[in-house]
């Protein structure tokens, strides 16, 4: 049995979801009913993350997980990035605001982080944006934390596994937020692959755990990835919209309003590729947003937060995987439930043909 099933009753991960969504609520709610939840520490102070730890903590005993942004390389272009600020002026001018400096820092605090949950360890940090160190590594697995790295790909997971991470979670093109890829080139937009053909092929390629995760909404997709090998399924999306996920009224809407047809990937709102419901931002700006991230996310941050306060969705970044349009409003702890028990089905299902 590895370690990784050792942590929770069922093999149900609650995605981390920076920009608040994954609140010290979900995620004690989600542990308490049996799967693994998970905190997000992306754009948040080191102290706001160990304030948020705290909170879990005096909700919960059981096991949870936080996540960690890896620091970015200094490759973006300057020029890009402020062309891309006169072009969004007009919005500024809409929105009356300002747009923010872009060059509020690319690290998100990252060592400070790293050093809290070292010495206050967690029983699971996971890494988005690229793999850590080994000796990074290392000094958690000695403090007793399973490390879990994102991967894109099978070389980004051998990667991983090579540092000495405790696992990956493989992330499909199909998942909402972020693209997790090591390294954002540009020339390859449009080469992610699908979850159900990349978990068979990374689960060949190492030897760690395999956390599987993208568009996964209903018990029975659960089952279809553990049958082709992974340990565990991680859905965000889903648990975006149950109440106790500190999102905005406005983007839990917006995953099951008729009016939000589906998703695409943009790098609009980030610099990065993300998955979101297409809106009327996606649509005007995301055909000449620069690959900078973070650069172009601390540009729009007022943007999107004076979108909001105006209650218009069509300026905010509704994160959302390809299966948006099945969330259910529930309660974290019900849909946690509901979930494993429509994994049970499936399984017999799957047993008895």
């Amino acid at each position: 049995m590895s370690e990784l099933s050792e942590l929770a009753l069922y093999p149900i991960v609650q995605a981390p979801m920076a920009g608040g969504a994954s609140s010290p609520k979900l995620a004690a709610a989600v542990c308490e009913a049996g799967g693994l939840g998970f905190l997000a520490a992306g754009y948040k102070t080191p102290e706001a993350m160990y304030e948020e730890i705290k909170q879990v903590r005096s909700l919960t005993q059981q096991p949870f997980g936080m996540n960690l942004f890896m620091p970015q390389p200094h490759t973006s272009d300057r020029s890009a990035v402020e062309v891309y600020a006169e072009q969004l002026a007009g919005e500024a001018a809409w929105y009356e605001t300002s747009l923010g400096d872009p060059d509020s820092g690319t690290d998100d605090a990252y060592e400070a982080k790293l050093s809290i949950l070292v010495d206050n360890p967690v029983p699971v940090v996971s890494f988005t944006f690229g793999c850590p160190s080994g000796k990074a590594l290392a000094s958690l697995a000695k403090a007793g934390t399973l490390t879990v790295v994102t991967v894109t790909s099978v070389a980004e997971a051998q990667t991983a596994e090579r540092a000495g991470a405790g696992a990956v979670c493989v992330q499909g093109i199909e998942a909402g937020g972020h693209q997790g890829t090591h390294r954002d080139d540009p020339r390859l937009d449009g080469a992610a692959v699908g979850l159900l053909a990349l978990v068979p092929q990374v689960r060949e390629a190492v030897e760690v755990p395999v956390i599987a995760a993208g568009g996964l909404m209903r018990g029975d997709q659960i089952a279809s990835v553990l049958a082709i090998g992974a340990d565990a399924a991680q859905l965000g999306t889903a648990f975006l919209v149950c109440p106790e996920s500190g999102a905005s009224a406005l983007h839990k809407r917006a995953v099951t309003d008729p009016v939000f047809t589906h998703t695409e990937f943009t790098r609009a709102f980030s610099g990065r590729p993300a998955r979101g419901l297409v809106n009327r931002f996606m649509r005007e700006h995301g055909r000449y947003a620069p690959a900078a991230y973070p650069q172009v996310h601390h540009l729009t941050s007022p943007l999107r937060k004076a979108a909001a306060a105006a209650g218009d969705p069509q300026a905010m970044a509704l994160w959302a995987g390809q299966g948006h349009r099945l969330a259910r409003d529930l309660p974290a702890g019900q849909l946690v439930e509901l979930l494993a028990d429509e994994l049970d089905a499936a399984r017999n299902a799957m047993a008895a043909s």
